[in-house]
């Protein structure tokens, strides 16, 4: 099989930061399924050592001019998972000629200043520099770094003074821009894009339950059929200039509106996208990687219901362990897959026996998530306590 008269033995090359399941568990044996000799380039290499055969190149994957001088030959893509590569890699693969991300529009989407800014014409809210907030902003408001990730320094804030001690406390240990935001009430939901450059497809969404004020912790993700007001949410997507690869979209809806909360310009994280793929019973990993090297989206048929995400007859949830307290984790299970009746389960852990916990109040408090899929929430649900309730995770 080709994709514009470039054969899938030919080259990828996969921008990485940290490791992630989703690359080592998820990308890497997508691209051996579809015959791609990957290069990795990343500035850890020794944190890849062991997570892939192939070639891995040490450099500033950040710098998109490192990139471009990594890539050796003619590649068939260039592609990234990461949300602070998405930028260096587009301009890296258009350099190349390559089907991408448009970088502007990866920019925009990662810098939540510029979102605001390139949405105020059709969904104006509230956003400013956190250290020159006017005194007559809305309060309460959302304190965050302007590019930050998995809730990481996320807080309400009430008033103006809440504010200032919020803002010194971060600063003692980030020097990144911080925003203050417009708090938007309403129910959280996700949603699951995929485009080829011709069509965005969405694959689904999720209802997110968070922890309470004042921090956004994601407690629970739900499978539900996308709401009414998605349309807006692609209409905003498309202002911002998204439609080619995966994207994952948090937004909230409220008295019939919705309203983008952030976009993270790759595909669904914390292993939701195992979930995803599962749930849908389709090659997700491949498809992602096809659309990079020139393809089109494959006809999926039934997986999506009417184009909306939505399964006839079956329920999903992922539901992380999260760290009740710090200290040493000594006890915990491995990776697992079992059945619970009409329930298939499966837990893979983000933290080792072994390890050290330092409570964040963020999703790096995560310990393992359990993934369900069953015909619906309520032996869904049924499944999932069960499971809790047959495994110990124990922090000493």
């Amino acid at each position: 099989m080709h994709w514009k008269g470039r054969s899938v033995a030919a080259s990828l090359y996969l921008a990485a930061g940290k490791t992630t399941d989703s690359v080592t568990h998820g990308f890497l044996p997508a691209a051996a399924r579809l015959g791609l000799d990957v290069t990795l380039l990343t500035d850890r290499p020794a944190a890849h050592a062991g997570t892939h055969d192939g070639p891995i190149v040490q450099c500033d994957v950040f710098d998109f001019r490192e990139i471009v001088a990594a890539v050796d030959g003619a590649p068939a893509a260039i592609f990234t998972n990461s949300d602070f590569l998405q930028a260096p890699a587009a301009l890296a693969a258009a350099y190349h000629g390559l089907p991408a991300k448009d970088w502007r529009a990866a920019t925009r989407a990662k810098n939540k200043a510029l979102m605001r800014r390139h949405l105020a014409s059709i969904d104006p809210v509230f956003s400013a520099d956190a250290r020159r907030v006017p005194e007559d902003a809305p309060y309460p408001l959302v304190l965050k770094p302007r590019e930050g990730v998995a809730s990481e320094d996320v807080f309400l804030v009430r008033d103006a003074l809440e504010l200032a001690s919020r803002v010194d406390e971060i600063a003692a240990r980030r020097d990144d821009p911080l925003v203050a935001e417009e708090y938007l009430p309403g129910r959280l939901h996700t949603l699951e894009t995929l485009g080829d450059g011709r069509e965005l497809r969405v694959l689904g969404s999720f209802r997110t339950t968070l922890s309470p004020p004042p921090f956004f912790v994601e407690e629970r993700l739900e499978w539900t059929a996308p709401p009414p007001e998605t349309a807006q949410v692609l209409e905003q997507l498309d202002a911002l200039g998204i439609g080619f690869g995966a994207c994952h979209t948090e937004f909230v809806v409220h008295e019939g509106r919705a309203h983008i909360i952030e976009v993270n310009y790759r595909l669904i994280g914390d292993h939701c996208d195992f979930l995803l793929a599962d749930l849908l019973d389709v090659p997700l990993f491949e498809q992602i990687l096809t659309v990079h090297l020139g393809g089109r989206l494959a006809d999926w048929g039934s997986a999506l219901d009417g184009g909306q995400g939505g399964l006839n007859h079956r329920h999903a949830i992922a539901e992380p362990v999260i760290a009740d307290r710090s200290g040493k984790l000594t006890a915990a299970p491995g990776p697992l897959q079992l059945d619970d009746g009409p329930v298939r389960l499966s837990y893979r852990p983000q933290r080792a026996v072994g390890d050290a916990v330092a409570v964040t109040r963020t999703n790096r408090d995560y310990l393992g998530t359990v993934r369900a899929i069953g015909p619906g929430p309520d032996e869904v649900n049924a499944a999932l306590a069960r499971f809790r309730d047959a495994h110990d995770w124990t922090i000493t």
